[in-house]
């Protein structure tokens, strides 16, 4: 029997405004440069490991004028060589300071708060297990997360990124069930459905722009909604 619901953040209950995949879209293509939402949908998450790893071990803020020049064209460099598109240094810089000019913000999507109350109605513990290492909370109030969930479990607090298993056995504490009992939904199959399935979680990949049509050996859904057909 399903007690609790746990989910991702990013991509899952909500995304950037604009959605940075069409942010990178648009930039790249200034510069002559074709890429495809599916394939930086896969190396943005990819290259903000690198981004989480690196500051953990040099904060980004501390570093100095040069050392933040290398930082930002191999971040912006990781992310379009796993999109495919080979772009020298400086072109990666170009990009980067292009999309630095935007004011990004976050938007929930219009499933996730119909969805979490519909949860929380019948009784379900809902949390949420995201990699993020800065201060989120002002940004789950703002969005209305809040209400719903039950706690939060980041990588900061743990000290680990999924897919490792203690940032999933961190939230099944908290929640005070057995991993049987808990149901994650995420949009990333590495990160999300292999990490939770490895602790014996159920898992649910959420899949809204139908990316990941060969992803087969797990649920595969394109809104909240159809969670409740898995509970």
């Amino acid at each position: 029997m399903i007690k609790a619901v746990f989910f991702d953040f990013y991509n899952t209950l909500a995304t950037h405004h604009p959605p940075r995949e069409e942010a990178w879209i648009n930039a790249c293509r200034e510069f002559g440069i074709k890429v495809a939402a599916r394939a930086l949908f896969q190396s943005l998450p990819a290259a903000d490991k690198y981004w989480r790893d690196e500051n953990s071990r040099s904060p980004i803020d501390k570093k100095t004028p040069e050392e933040k020049i290398d930082f930002y064209a191999e971040y912006g460099g990781m992310i379009l060589r796993g999109a495919g598109a080979e772009v020298s240094r400086d072109t990666a810089l170009q990009i980067m300071a292009k999309l630095r000019q935007y004011n990004w913000t976050y938007k929930v999507y219009d499933d996730t708060l119909p969805t979490l109350n519909g949860l929380k109605n019948r009784g379900l513990i809902l949390g949420m297990i995201s990699n993020v290492v800065q201060d989120m909370e002002s940004v789950y109030t703002e969005l209305g997360l809040q209400p719903y969930l039950a706690f939060k479990v980041t990588s900061s607090e743990v000290g680990c990124d999924k897919p490792q298993p203690e940032i999933f056995q961190a939230a099944l504490k908290k929640a005070g069930i057995k991993s049987e009992e808990a149901l994650y939904v995420g949009d990333q199959y590495d990160l999300d459905i292999v990490g939770a399935r490895g602790v014996g979680m159920k898992a649910i990949l959420v899949d809204r722009n139908d990316y990941f049509p060969d992803i087969t050996d797990c649920p595969r859904i394109r809104s909240l909604i159809d969670i409740v057909a898995y509970i």
